[in-house]
Protein backbone atom coordinates (compact mmCIF):
# COMPACT_ATOMS: atom_id res chain seq x y z
CA UNK A 1 0.00 0.00 0.00
CA UNK A 2 1.36 3.59 -1.19
CA UNK A 3 2.11 6.21 1.46
CA UNK A 4 -1.01 8.02 0.11
CA UNK A 5 -3.84 5.45 0.95
CA UNK A 6 -1.69 4.55 4.03
CA UNK A 7 -2.57 8.56 5.38
CA UNK A 8 -6.03 7.84 4.40
CA UNK A 9 -6.13 4.76 7.09
CA UNK A 10 -4.60 6.76 9.56
CA UNK A 11 -7.30 9.61 9.13
CA UNK A 12 -9.86 6.69 9.46
CA UNK A 13 -8.28 5.77 12.51
CA UNK A 14 -8.61 8.96 14.01
CA UNK A 15 -12.13 9.59 12.98
CA UNK A 16 -12.48 5.58 14.30
CA UNK A 17 -11.20 7.43 17.65
CA UNK A 18 -13.58 10.51 17.67
CA UNK A 19 -16.50 8.36 16.86
CA UNK A 20 -15.61 5.67 20.28
CA UNK A 21 -14.84 8.99 22.38
CA UNK A 22 -18.46 10.12 21.28
CA UNK A 23 -20.11 6.57 21.44
CA UNK A 24 -18.75 6.35 24.95
CA UNK A 25 -20.19 9.47 26.15
CA UNK A 26 -23.63 9.22 24.74
CA UNK A 27 -23.76 5.79 26.39
CA UNK A 28 -22.75 7.03 29.54
CA UNK A 29 -25.50 9.37 29.09
CA UNK A 30 -28.18 6.80 28.43
CA UNK A 31 -26.63 3.98 30.41
CA UNK A 32 -30.06 3.35 31.79
CA UNK A 33 -31.65 2.54 29.01
CA UNK A 34 -28.67 0.54 27.03
CA UNK A 35 -29.15 -3.02 27.30
CA UNK A 36 -26.28 -3.78 24.69
CA UNK A 37 -23.75 -6.29 26.13
CA UNK A 38 -22.59 -9.85 25.55
CA UNK A 39 -25.36 -11.54 24.53
CA UNK A 40 -27.57 -8.89 23.32
CA UNK A 41 -26.30 -9.67 19.14
CA UNK A 42 -29.69 -9.40 17.29
CA UNK A 43 -28.09 -6.70 15.14
CA UNK A 44 -24.56 -8.71 14.08
CA UNK A 45 -24.73 -9.65 10.85
CA UNK A 46 -22.35 -9.51 7.97
CA UNK A 47 -21.77 -6.42 6.66
CA UNK A 48 -20.49 -4.65 3.97
CA UNK A 49 -18.12 -1.65 4.51
CA UNK A 50 -15.99 0.52 2.68
CA UNK A 51 -12.67 -0.25 1.25
CA UNK A 52 -11.00 2.04 3.79
CA UNK A 53 -12.90 0.34 6.41
CA UNK A 54 -11.90 -3.07 5.15
CA UNK A 55 -8.37 -2.38 4.94
CA UNK A 56 -7.64 -0.55 8.27
CA UNK A 57 -9.58 -3.54 9.72
CA UNK A 58 -7.42 -5.98 7.56
CA UNK A 59 -4.53 -4.32 8.51
CA UNK A 60 -5.08 -4.28 12.22
CA UNK A 61 -5.65 -8.17 12.49
CA UNK A 62 -2.75 -10.94 12.72
CA UNK A 63 -3.34 -13.96 11.51
CA UNK A 64 -3.05 -15.01 14.93
CA UNK A 65 -6.57 -12.57 15.55
CA UNK A 66 -8.50 -14.11 12.95
CA UNK A 67 -10.86 -16.40 14.57
CA UNK A 68 -11.44 -19.99 13.15
CA UNK A 69 -14.79 -20.04 11.14
CA UNK A 70 -16.03 -23.25 10.08
CA UNK A 71 -18.13 -22.36 7.03
CA UNK A 72 -18.39 -19.23 5.73
CA UNK A 73 -21.79 -17.54 6.01
CA UNK A 74 -24.25 -15.25 3.94
CA UNK A 75 -25.45 -11.14 4.74
CA UNK A 76 -28.38 -12.77 6.56
CA UNK A 77 -27.03 -14.66 8.67
CA UNK A 78 -25.67 -13.49 12.20
CA UNK A 79 -21.85 -11.87 11.63
CA UNK A 80 -19.94 -14.59 11.05
CA UNK A 81 -17.30 -13.00 13.32
CA UNK A 82 -19.54 -13.20 16.30
CA UNK A 83 -18.02 -16.21 18.78
CA UNK A 84 -20.30 -17.15 22.04
CA UNK A 85 -22.51 -14.31 21.62
CA UNK A 86 -19.64 -11.24 21.44
CA UNK A 87 -17.63 -9.94 18.68
CA UNK A 88 -14.26 -11.53 17.80
CA UNK A 89 -13.05 -8.67 16.44
CA UNK A 90 -14.11 -6.04 18.83
CA UNK A 91 -11.48 -3.74 19.05
CA UNK A 92 -10.97 -3.61 14.82
CA UNK A 93 -14.74 -3.58 14.49
CA UNK A 94 -16.40 -1.28 11.86
CA UNK A 95 -17.87 1.98 12.35
CA UNK A 96 -21.90 0.96 12.23
CA UNK A 97 -20.92 -1.94 15.25
CA UNK A 98 -19.27 0.99 17.35
CA UNK A 99 -21.93 3.04 17.15
CA UNK A 100 -25.40 0.57 16.80
CA UNK A 101 -27.88 0.81 19.76
CA UNK A 102 -27.38 4.42 20.23
CA UNK A 103 -29.97 7.45 19.38
CA UNK A 104 -28.97 8.79 16.32
CA UNK A 105 -30.02 11.55 13.82
CA UNK A 106 -30.06 11.95 10.20
CA UNK A 107 -31.34 13.94 7.22
CA UNK A 108 -34.11 11.96 5.77
CA UNK A 109 -35.08 10.83 2.54
CA UNK A 110 -36.36 14.01 1.39
CA UNK A 111 -33.29 16.00 2.91
CA UNK A 112 -35.92 18.20 4.61
CA UNK A 113 -35.61 17.22 8.10
CA UNK A 114 -34.17 15.14 10.57
CA UNK A 115 -35.50 11.38 12.04
CA UNK A 116 -34.74 9.94 15.03
CA UNK A 117 -33.38 5.88 15.19
CA UNK A 118 -32.74 4.16 18.16
CA UNK A 119 -32.45 0.80 19.20
CA UNK A 120 -35.91 -0.48 20.56
CA UNK A 121 -34.48 -3.27 23.08
CA UNK A 122 -32.54 -0.24 24.16
CA UNK A 123 -35.39 2.35 24.39
CA UNK A 124 -38.27 0.42 25.38
CA UNK A 125 -39.45 4.11 27.22
CA UNK A 126 -38.25 5.91 24.51
CA UNK A 127 -41.22 8.46 24.79
CA UNK A 128 -39.68 9.08 28.75
CA UNK A 129 -36.29 10.22 26.66
CA UNK A 130 -36.13 13.62 25.76
CA UNK A 131 -33.34 13.65 22.54
CA UNK A 132 -31.62 16.40 21.56
CA UNK A 133 -28.80 17.14 19.16
CA UNK A 134 -26.37 17.47 22.42
CA UNK A 135 -27.67 13.45 23.79
CA UNK A 136 -27.44 11.91 20.04
CA UNK A 137 -25.30 10.35 16.97
CA UNK A 138 -24.77 12.69 14.03
CA UNK A 139 -25.16 10.19 11.57
CA UNK A 140 -25.04 12.24 8.38
CA UNK A 141 -21.55 14.21 9.77
CA UNK A 142 -19.60 11.16 10.47
CA UNK A 143 -20.38 8.79 7.43
CA UNK A 144 -19.95 11.83 5.86
CA UNK A 145 -16.26 12.06 7.02
CA UNK A 146 -16.09 8.55 6.21
CA UNK A 147 -17.31 8.91 2.88
CA UNK A 148 -14.85 11.51 2.15
CA UNK A 149 -11.88 9.58 4.01
CA UNK A 150 -12.98 6.63 1.41
CA UNK A 151 -12.92 8.78 -2.02
CA UNK A 152 -9.34 9.56 -1.31
CA UNK A 153 -8.28 6.16 0.03
CA UNK A 154 -9.46 4.38 -3.15
CA UNK A 155 -8.08 7.06 -5.20
CA UNK A 156 -4.72 6.47 -4.44
CA UNK A 157 -5.05 2.72 -3.53
CA UNK A 158 -3.06 0.91 -6.40
CA UNK A 159 -3.11 -2.65 -4.65
CA UNK A 160 -6.59 -3.06 -6.30
CA UNK A 161 -9.05 -0.89 -7.80
CA UNK A 162 -12.67 0.07 -6.14
CA UNK A 163 -15.28 2.97 -6.75
CA UNK A 164 -16.00 5.31 -4.24
CA UNK A 165 -18.88 3.77 -3.69
CA UNK A 166 -17.80 0.55 -4.22
CA UNK A 167 -18.29 -1.70 -0.75
CA UNK A 168 -16.90 -5.02 0.01
CA UNK A 169 -18.18 -7.80 2.47
CA UNK A 170 -16.69 -7.73 5.59
CA UNK A 171 -16.09 -11.68 5.59
CA UNK A 172 -13.72 -11.31 2.55
CA UNK A 173 -11.48 -10.77 5.76
CA UNK A 174 -11.16 -14.14 6.21
CA UNK A 175 -9.84 -14.92 3.08
CA UNK A 176 -7.17 -12.66 2.55
CA UNK A 177 -5.62 -14.85 5.76
CA UNK A 178 -5.50 -18.04 4.15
Amino acid sequence: MNAAAKKQIDLYYALRLEIDELSNKLSAEHHKHLECKKGCDQCCLNLNILPVEYYAILNELTPDGIPEIETITDREDPCTFLKDHACSIYPSRPVICRTHGLPMLFLNDDGDDMELAYCELNFTNAEDVEFTDENTYPEDTFMSKLYQINREFVKHFKDKQYREQQIIPLIGILNEHK
